[in-house]
């Protein structure tokens, strides 16, 4: 076992006259920042991107599902092997993780744009279909990660208090939700048009523009959170000797906290992008309306910023479990609602979709927090500090959900007989096809959110009873080190 209290002695002592400004707003906006810089790409691909492969660059469905699955392999060993070169890695000036966040800045940015080139539609097919594959896993499995497992796993290093990093995790939610705002609200408005059909068209050429604008917006995030971050808990692991691959696996898999996560995470990605993905064509092709999808996105984060001031407190009179299973059984149940009673009118639509979101959006809000309790269990089970490691398994689990929504999104339009357009050649869908797609777009959520709830009621070990219980032996360990 680790002597963690040893390890953070020792290093203390070396890094003594180092001195920090109190935890305050400028961590919460620069953690808010670094979400929000992530998800202008993120949100964009996910809710964007197949729809321009198959729409713009004439790719099938079958095939970009293929390709996200492709790429999840990749991150399997990308994701999870960043999280240890963090963990390995000799701490600078600047901290851990903060030197990653400024080294893949321009990288993800750069790599992040590159999908969106329209101009690619005007070769070759199977150029096309190399284009896509390269650029995809250049973004998600390498400049994504590059930049996404020290970002999430510097959370406890900011603080190791459980308050604060409440705090950081309701603004980490906030930035998501801000860009999902931009991305999902906003973006639809511009880059769709209407022909004399009444048909919503995609224009590559506004996809790319609007993915040049994101680049500049995540830019400016991401120096905010580089510049104004600060970790006041920093411990060096480069003396220490390295886990065995048996050790960490045995280590990781026992960890219930962990595997509950990731299984939860596996769920609420699958379900939230398989959502995401199948609402460009419910509003286009079901709907015929782009600008409701536009109102109730704007809704959506009008929901979750209403409740982030009330998340704590919820999580401290509740606890994150019990209210987040809560929750989450309440939409399950609005969704449910939703699917049977096949909603004709767009607008009606929207209005309850607004009620369904409101136990997910505290589910979200609590999301980051949890994670940071999984560290701690773990910290508290096996004495080891491995923050990064474990962050970067949760997040692959989060891409295996995101490449799971994409790929059965894809395979499902074409199991449904989705017919793709290319040259900016509107194609009337059938009543079969889009009766199919409100069908997907309802019970996703609906048996989601269900599911995650019975993963936390009795799977997840971190009870609120269960959390005081760990909050005092870091505490204590924390005394040992001072």
């Amino acid at each position: 076992m680790i002597n963690v209290s040893e390890k953070k002695t020792a290093f203390a002592h070396e890094h003594e006259a180092v001195e920090h400004r109190p935890f305050g707003l400028k961590d919460k906006i620069a953690y808010m920042c670094g979400d929000f810089g992530n998800d202008f790409f993120f949100i964009m691909a996910s809710s964007f991107l197949m729809v321009f492969y198959t729409n713009v660059l004439g790719i099938p469905g079958a095939l970009v599902g293929t390709l996200f699955l492709v790429s999840r392999c990749v991150d399997a060993f990308t994701d999870i092997g960043m999280g240890r070169l963090v963990d390995n890695s000799k701490p600078t000036k600047e901290g851990r993780y903060r030197p990653w966040i400024k080294r893949m800045t321009l990288p993800v940015i750069a790599s992040g744009v590159l999908m969106f080139v329209p101009w690619v539609a005007n070769l070759p097919y199977a150029v096309r279909v190399v284009y896509i594959f390269v650029t995809y896993i250049l973004w998600g499995s390498f400049c994504y990660t590059g930049i996404n497992i020290p970002y999430g796993s510097m959370a406890s290093a900011i603080t190791d208090k459980p308050a604060e990093r409440a705090a950081l995790s309701t603004a980490r939610s906030i930035g998501a939700t801000l860009a999902g705002l931009f991305v999902g609200s906003l973006t639809p408005l511009f880059i769709y048009t209407t022909d004399a059909a009444g048909n919503q068209i995609l224009q590559g050429n506004r996809v790319f523009m609007v993915a040049c604008l994101f680049a500049v917006f995540a830019l400016i995030c991401y120096t905010i959170c580089y510049k104004w971050s600060v970790e006041r808990i920093v411990i060096d692991n480069s003396n220490q000797k390295p886990l065995t691959a048996k050790e960490l696996v045995t280590a990781l898999i026992t960890n219930r906290a962990l595997t509950s996560m990731v299984a939860a995470a596996i769920v609420s990605l699958l379900s939230m992008l398989l959502m995401q993905s199948m609402n460009m064509y419910l509003y286009m092709d079901y709907f015929k309306n782009i600008g409701a999808m536009s109102v109730a996105g704007m809704s959506q984060t009008v929901v979750t910023l209403v409740l982030a001031p009330f998340a704590g407190k919820i999580a401290a009179r509740f606890g994150k479990k019990e209210a987040s299973a809560a929750g989450l059984l309440f939409s399950s149940v609005m969704f449910s609602i939703l699917l049977f009673a096949r909603i004709q009118n767009a607008w009606v639509y929207c209005g309850l979709l607004i009620i369904a979101n409101i136990g997910s959006a505290l589910f979200t809000l609590m999301l980051w927090a949890f994670i940071s309790d999984v560290i701690d269990y773990q910290t508290v089970k096996t004495g080891s500090c491995d923050g990064g490691t474990i962050y970067g398994v949760y997040s692959f689990s989060r891409k295996i959900g995101q490449a799971l929504a994409g790929g059965v999104g894809g395979f499902m339009l074409t199991a449904i007989g989705y017919q793709i357009s290319t040259g900016g050649q509107a194609i009337v869908q059938t009543a079969e096809v889009t009766n199919a797609i409100y069908t997907v777009t309802t019970a996703a959520p609906a048996i989601g959110n269900f599911c995650i709830a019975l993963i936390l009621i009795f799977w997840y070990p971190i009870s609120k009873k269960k959390l005081a219980e760990i909050t005092s032996k870091i505490e204590a360990m924390n005394s040992e080190a001072e």
